[in-house]
């Protein structure tokens, strides 16, 4: 196995927010949580019930000034609740063609080329989830990582979504080709994303929002799709982009079986 996909940490430790934040506490991610804190003078069925279910896996929970908890979510939104947690982990490669076996499911993968707006990592995990995707891949350099924003903005996927942090996204890519994995691009001059036959074991690659997929990687692509647009603005915010793939994606894989 490749070091550039051993796991590794952030040196984020703080989850921002009563969605995420609940959960956080009912997933395995609520093993990394070291205190609750909420927001003192604050009182509502939801941070009451985050109390319940943080007291119930003997978790400290700890009643804190706003000063406080706007300090500790950098003047993040964090809607009264801050969880104060050991770092993210990222995993190996082979945890995610583990997780599509165990699923019976060929595999379906997302490579993230530089990904800078923590906001559009967290969107995009968020419907990695929804549609299936077994892990996501994302580079040590040059993109964000598994942040406190990622977490409140997917909405708790964070903690279902496995992601790989490798040093090398064209190494990762020639490994993905001789496992079987077919790799789609996006440009402006590929196929029509409606064409795209995304059935089988694939990857979907997306590039950084301004300079788009890296050379080097995009020689590695099998083959390179496109969203049309007769608008103006000729580009997509990159969630929105990953979105309208995905869900193509999902729609051929269900329509033949592949997800339920």
């Amino acid at each position: 196995m490749n070091k550039s996909n051993e796991p590794q940490t952030d040196a984020t430790d703080f989850v921002i927010g009563r969605h995420a934040a609940h959960e956080t506490l009912q997933t395995e991610g609520a093993q990394r949580v070291n205190k609750v804190f909420i927001q003192e003078g604050l009182k509502s069925d939801s941070l009451h019930a985050l109390q319940q279910l943080a007291k119930a896996k003997r978790i400290p929970v700890q009643s804190a000034p706003k000063n406080k908890l706007d300090t500790l979510s950098d003047h993040g939104n964090h809607q009264g609740v801050v969880l104060a947690i050991t770092p993210f982990a990222y995993v190996e490669l082979d945890d995610l063609f583990n997780r599509a076996a165990a699923k019976n499911q060929p595999p379906f993968f997302l490579i993230l080329d530089g990904i800078e707006d923590p906001h559009n990592l967290g969107s995009i995990m968020r419907t990695a989830d929804a549609v299936g995707v077994h892990g996501i891949i994302i580079p040590k350099h040059r993109a964000v990582g598994l942040t406190s924003t990622v977490a409140k903005t997917s909405t708790g996927a964070v903690e279902h979504i496995p992601v790989v942090r490798a040093t090398n996204l064209v190494a990762v890519a020639k490994e993905l080709k001789q496992r079987g994995v077919w790799l789609f691009g996006t440009d402006m001059a590929g196929t029509d994303y409606r064409q795209w036959n995304a059935k089988g074991a694939i990857a979907l690659v997306i590039g950084n929002e301004g300079k788009g997929i890296a050379p080097l990687l995009k020689r590695e692509m099998d083959e390179t799709i496109t969203i049309p647009m007769i608008g103006h603005v000729q580009s997509l915010n990159a969630s929105v982009a990953t979105g309208l793939l995905l869900y193509q994606a999902y729609s051929v894989k269900q329509g033949s079986g592949e997800l339920p």
